[in-house]
């Protein structure tokens, strides 16, 4: 079954017909729940003794949920069904961004917002895109766009900002398809990312 005959709608409560009981009867349905996965930085060169904070990304409201969003055009905001992230989107990524620079060995703590010692940098990031748009020849493209800046904590001077993104065509509109199609960017912007963070965090 495709994804236009079975889509939800993030304005369905609105819809008329549609009743507090069907909203909750939708948010209470169990959905098959996704986690994406840090990647393994190669160790290369001396490890430092600087720690660096990571402070969960901020998000637009249609993202910032753990619902995986798909638009069938510009203005429309709809979610998989049967389908949802571990987490939220922005812990999520927070997460995989620890993970995946702690995996380099080269700082001394990396850790987010509340953990570890005073922090030397600060790491913000602000996600612009993390969905699946329909194209006009009704492939599906899945894209990815957030962009990072790095502050030193003692001056809030900030140490540089660059802006990452990834995008590909699905194969096919199925849930673990869409989630593959999804790691797979990961796999290649965690990695820009952490070596452009490590370049000047070290």
């Amino acid at each position: 079954m495709t994804l236009t005959r079975r889509m939800f709608t993030l304005g369905a409560i609105a819809l008329p017909g549609c009743t507090t009981i069907d909203a909750l009867n939708e948010a209470a349905s169990p959905r098959d729940t996704y986690a994406l996965q840090p990647v393994d930085i190669a160790s290369q060169g001396a490890r430092s003794s600087r720690s660096l904070l990571v402070l969960e990304p901020t998000a637009p409201a249609a993202i910032a949920t753990d619902r995986i969003l798909i638009r069938n055009d510009p203005l429309s905001v709809t979610y998989l069904p049967d389908a949802r992230w571990a987490d939220t989107l922005p812990q999520m990524l927070e997460t995989l961004l620890v993970q995946s620079l702690a995996s380099s060995g080269r700082i001394g703590f990396v850790g987010p917002q509340g953990s570890g010692p005073v922090p030397d940098t600060v790491l913000l990031t602000r996600i612009d895109a993390f969905g699946v748009d329909r194209q006009a020849d009704d492939r599906f493209q899945v894209q990815i766009a957030c962009e990072l800046t790095l502050l030193r904590d003692r001056d809030q001077r900030v140490l540089g900002t660059q802006r990452f993104a990834q995008s590909g065509i699905l194969a096919d509109d199925r849930a673990d398809t869409i989630v593959r199609g999804f790691q797979t960017l990961l796999d290649t912007l965690l990695l820009q990312s952490a070596d452009w963070v490590l370049a000047r965090a070290v």
